[in-house]
């Protein structure tokens, strides 16, 4: 049940930052890539690469914290819904070129920013044990 109610609170906290986030006014911005919706997606990706394998390699984080975290907050938090709708309004407005690069973009960044995270968690000289946080050799 707590794992339950920590995914509940997670998803209510995550759903809240997308929607302030995706009604955030860009000034001058005059593009039709939804920016808000592509940064949303590329700094969840960031995130859940950090919490997943630094509560693997580096922290020991309780299960239903990570599940919290990871299920809840980033899974309401990132939008892959939302990409596909918005792509498939710049389709159906003729921005084909606009709605290709969107979903590239979003499928590049996200991956090179989970990617970069997990590759600098490995060499990381941090490492949890014994309740203490001390430095690999």
């Amino acid at each position: 049940m707590r794992k339950y109610i920590f995914i509940g609170v997670g998803e209510f906290l995550g759903a809240i930052l997308r929607f302030w986030i995706k009604t955030i006014p860009l000034q001058n911005y005059k593009e039709l890539i939804p920016i808000n919706t592509l940064f949303i997606n590329v700094t969840g990706s960031f995130l859940l690469a950090l919490i997943t394998t630094a509560a693997l390699e580096i922290f020991k984080m309780d299960v239903d914290i990570r599940l919290g975290i990871c299920t809840g907050f980033l899974g309401a938090y990132t939008t892959f819904s939302t990409l596909c709708k918005e792509a498939s309004e710049l389709i159906n407005k003729g921005y084909y070129f606009s709605s290709l690069s969107y979903i590239v973009n979003s499928v590049f960044l996200g991956l090179a920013t989970a990617f970069f995270w997990c590759c600098c968690s490995k060499r990381s000289p941090w490492k949890y044990g014994d309740n203490v946080l001390i430095v690999k050799n």
